[in-house]
């Protein structure tokens, strides 16, 4: 069966119209697995372009009040904003060899400096016993309550890029990806302050990673198929086999796609109406443009440079009808700003323009700048 870029752009589209009659921000990340938590105004942000009523309340009582989204590190060592039941199978699925690596690295850079398995895991140790006793910290309280976490090591010696980090700069996000810690309550601020406390996790469930694999490479193939596998190995980070294997235990048939085969889960194989034209505002790291690595059937390969950093990270981008077409930022007064890439026409224009006032209406007196700056982001936020 072939699947042309159009059906897939059909499906995305109808995609996020279900979503955006979301009631609740933990429908909104289902809807997309998880939503992206490197920076953290993408949560609110992403969350807000689909939500029925949107606005940050939602958001932080479902992070910091019900706890039914978690935020927590993931896919290629990223953060993600996971609801609450999928947080075992992102955990069981991604986590093990990211915090075996990052506990390699550790003992690499602090081993020169006397400290060994034993010396790290009393400095664990003590952590869990500091947090039991006095509730959530912030990095700096927990260097107070626990000392050791303070003690620095020279990080890359010699090369031009040498610094000096902390124990605790480490060793406390290890504590996380290893399911001991979670992210708690943002240590003040407005939503976009990225300093949060650190808590005691609950007890994980387990799973075994074939299961857990499997069961994550459906949920993406539920948002995001047809997709590729290359797709898939780079949105997880797991190795070729680890990602042939949770295909073929999810049930995914192959299919055949304008850059070559594909795949989809086997009651995605209908083809699907086009659904009515729609605009949208995403924020910078949206899990839409984040959810596949090859992006020609919705981005024009000529604007790439101008709405991704260096380093594939995506800025705010303006959607109409299925694809990127164009970028958009905040001025400091608030108004939003957006420039069109490729031609929409009278209705899509008004659509983008609709979006742009709403989305200022309920950011109000609150300014966002993308943690990862882009280049067309740079240039529309200056006035």
């Amino acid at each position: 069966m072939r699947i042309s870029a159009g059906q897939r752009r059909a499906r995305l589209g109808l995609r996020h119209r279900l979503a955006v009659k979301a009631a609740t921000p933990e429908e909104v990340a289902a809807s997309v697995v998880a939503l992206h938590g490197s920076d953290p105004s993408s949560v609110f942000l992403s969350a807000g372009a689909r939500l029925a009523a949107p606005g940050p309340e939602p958001v932080e009582r479902a992070i910091y009040d019900d706890r039914t989204l978690v935020r927590m590190t993931g896919m290629r060592r990223t953060v993600f904003a996971v609801p609450a039941e999928l947080v075992p199978v992102v955990h069981w699925s991604t986590m093990a060899p990211v915090a075996r690596r990052e506990r390699r690295a550790l003992m690499k850079v602090f081993g020169a400096d006397g400290w060994d398995e034993a010396r790290v895991a009393a400095a664990e140790a003590a952590v869990l016993r500091a947090l039991a006793e006095h509730g959530e910290a912030d990095a700096a309280r927990l260097g107070t309550l626990v000392p050791e976490l303070r003690e620095q090591a020279v990080l890359a010696a010699g090369k031009p890029y040498e610094a000096l980090v902390s124990l605790g700069s480490r060793l406390v996000p290890l504590m996380a990806m290893d399911g001991l810690l979670v992210r708690g309550r943002r240590a003040g601020g407005t939503w976009v302050n990225g300093r949060h406390l650190w808590g005691l996790a609950p007890e994980l469930p387990s799973m075994a990673a074939p299961e857990a694999r499997a069961e994550l490479a459906r949920r993406w193939l539920a948002a995001f198929g047809p997709a590729t596998e290359a797709d898939l190995k780079w949105w997880t980070g797991w190795t070729l086999t680890e990602t042939r294997a949770a295909l073929s235990a999810a049930g995914a048939v192959e299919v055949e796609l304008d850059e070559g085969p594909g795949l989809v889960l086997p009651d995605d194989l209908e083809e699907v109406p086009e659904p009515e034209p729609w605009a949208a505002l995403l924020p910078a790291l949206d899990p839409t443009p984040m959810g596949w690595q090859a992006r020609d059937w919705y981005l024009t390969d000529g604007h790439r440079a101008e709405l991704f950093d260096r380093n594939g990270n995506i800025g705010p981008t303006v959607w109409w009808d299925g694809r990127v077409a164009g970028g958009w930022a905040q001025w400091p007064d608030g108004e939003i700003v957006w420039r069109l890439l490729a031609d929409v026409g009278a209705e899509g224009r008004a659509a983008v323009e609709a979006q742009a006032a709403a989305l200022a209406a309920w950011l109000g007196e609150v300014r966002v700048t993308p943690r990862f700056r882009t280049p067309l982001e740079r240039e529309l936020s200056a006035p």
